[in-house]
Parts: structure tokens; sequence; C-alpha cells
């Protein structure tokens, strides 16, 4: 699913946006040393987790989308290091669940 794709479903914005950026599956969760170990490569990270740290792990990991819930605000250092680290960022008024259920067509990680 492309960035423009997920963006649509979850009734959001693009914060950061990477020209190549996709989701082949998707993990929600907001504890990033579990997300360390469970997520994946081109994985859709659903969290509500707004910082740099975020950025980190998905780099470590291989994320390449991640989908900020409630609307919280994407602080600079974050929109900064994500598109350094070429992350793409979603903001979404919706909860981690309704995400989950808008991205369901994809596997989970």
């Amino acid at each position: 699913m492309t960035l423009s794709e997920v963006c649509e479903k979850v009734g959001g914005e693009i914060v950061v946006d990477v020209e190549d950026a996709k989701a082949e599956s998707v993990y929600v969760g907001d504890l990033l040393s579990d997300v360390m170990g469970h997520a994946g490569e081109d994985c859709a990270l659903v969290t509500i987790q707004n910082h740099l740290n975020t950025i980190a792990v998905c780099t470590l990991v291989g994320c390449s989308v991640v989908v900020i819930c409630h609307s919280r605000p994407v602080p600079p250092d974050m929109v900064e290091g994500a598109k350094r680290e070429g992350v793409a960022i979603v903001v979404t008024p919706l909860s981690q669940y309704a995400v989950a259920l808008a991205l369901s067509s994809l596997p989970p990680c």
C-alpha cells in the first residue's frame, strides 16, 4: 500500500512525505522495545509515540511509515529525523484501534 493510500484510509495528513514509502504490513504498538522485537521491514507502525526515538526504532527495524494517532503533534526534531532517515509520517485523528481496522487489508507484522 502506498503512503497516499495509507493516508486516505486513515483520514490523515502526510507530515513527512517519502517518495517510495510503502506499507506491506502493520504493527500497532506504543512500547518501542516491543516494536523493536516484532515489527519488520516495510511495516506501517501505528502509535501515539510522537518523539524522535520512534524514528530511531523504525530505522532499526525497517518500518517505512509511522501513523501517529489522536492528532498528536509531531515535534520538529521528529520531522527532521524522519526526513533524514527516510521514514514517512502520517497524522490521523483516529485511535490505534480505528487505524488497525482501516488498514486491515494489510497483514500483521
